[in-house]
């Protein structure tokens, strides 16, 4: 029976005796070739590696996370990764980790407790530097956990009081206030707040503060619509509901929590008819990239996504390295205006960045 053929045992791979005893060096000069290049001069490292190719050695990463005690690997746990926010943000992870010299895993939670929590301990298990973690329920107290045992932590999204858990966030709070105060300097007094649920911190914060400057003007009204998902689909629904009512019933600006939402309810808009902007003006927040893609170009608070992401990276490392002075960093939002509430011919200035 040849090796590879059915039913024959798998053959055994190369382990580091056979790279020295091919390459004339001790397994010892091949472990510095492996772990520690600048150990081994350039005429040794050529002959490892000629006897590396030649055997289709391959190292052992397991066995050096257990003599290590650690990978070089981190892992970025996401509500859904189908959203162009946070693929974007895993973009800007992926990068400055390279540069650090780390892999990403990249793990699906699809907002799911359940599913967190098996990836919390799945990337434990696996020694991972570090985790990165964007969630919408309250996972402070687990990663608290986690860190005791030894892997920190940086939670995306939304600030957390004390030293203890480092975060990285988006200032919402002016992002609410950023949509809204454009949407009332146009004129328009009958607003609503498309988004949910309301014990997301990230939806709550951008309601808040659009309710400050909405009752800052005397003569103003915001509506909330509630949104159970952020979603193209459930933009459509929420277009759908305003529809039921009567024109004159209807807000005369939305501003919806995230640009997926938004982008659904300004197709349900326009589809039945309605004029954007002129009848219901529409925003958005993230700024993701089929915002300005759309048939009616959408306004959006824009939140540093790619920044973002290399930002906690740039944290996780001060922490890993003990060098870290801020554990909390916020990014302020900015406000880009298109057509969907200033109207056709609307110049975009990031167009022109």
């Amino acid at each position: 029976m040849t090796p590879g053929s059915p039913g024959a045992p798998p053959e055994r791979k190369a382990g580091i005796r056979e790279v020295a005893a091919r390459a004339g060096v001790s397994s010892g000069t091949v472990s510095h070739y492996l772990n520690h290049p600048d150990r081994v001069s350039a005429a040794t490292a050529e002959r490892i590696r000629r006897a590396v190719e030649a055997l289709g050695y391959v190292p052992n990463s397991s066995a050096r996370q257990l003599r290590l005690g650690r990978s070089d690997a981190i892992a970025f746990l996401a509500p859904d990764v189908s959203n162009p926010y946070f693929s974007t943000i895993a973009e800007g992870v992926e990068r400055r980790a390279a540069e650090a010299g780390l892999t990403v895993f990249i793990a699906n939670t699809h907002a799911d407790r359940v599913r967190e929590d098996a990836y919390l301990r799945k990337f434990e298990q696996h020694r991972v530097r570090g985790l990165l973690v964007a969630s919408f329920e309250p996972i402070e107290q687990r990663l608290a956990r986690v860190r005791s045992r030894g892997t920190p932590s940086v939670l995306f999204g939304r600030a957390t009081p004390g030293s203890e858990q480092p975060s990285v966030a988006v200032d919402d709070l002016l992002g609410g206030r950023l949509a809204a105060r454009h949407l009332l300097g146009l004129g328009r007094r009958r607003l609503a707040f498309a988004g949910g649920p309301l014990r997301v911190k990230q939806v709550a914060d951008r309601l808040q503060g659009a309710g400050e400057e909405v009752r800052a003007v005397g003569a103003a009204t915001l509506e909330v619509l509630t949104a159970a998902e952020r979603t193209v689909a459930t933009g459509r629904t929420v277009a759908a509901q305003l529809l039921r009512r009567p024109a004159d019933r209807r807000p005369d600006a939305v501003f919806a929590v995230n640009d997926l939402l938004a982008l659904g309810l300004l197709q349900g808009l326009v589809t039945a008819g309605v004029r954007v902007p002129d009848d219901i003006a529409v925003i958005g927040y993230d700024d993701i990239e089929f915002a300005a893609a759309s048939l009616i170009p959408l306004s959006s608070v824009r939140a540093p996504q790619e920044d973002f992401g290399a930002a906690a990276v740039e944290l996780l490392l001060g922490l890993l390295n003990g060098t870290t002075k801020d554990t909390h960093p916020s990014f302020p939002p900015e406000l880009v205006v298109r057509a969907s509430t200033a109207g056709p011919g609307h110049t975009d200035p990031w167009e022109k960045a």
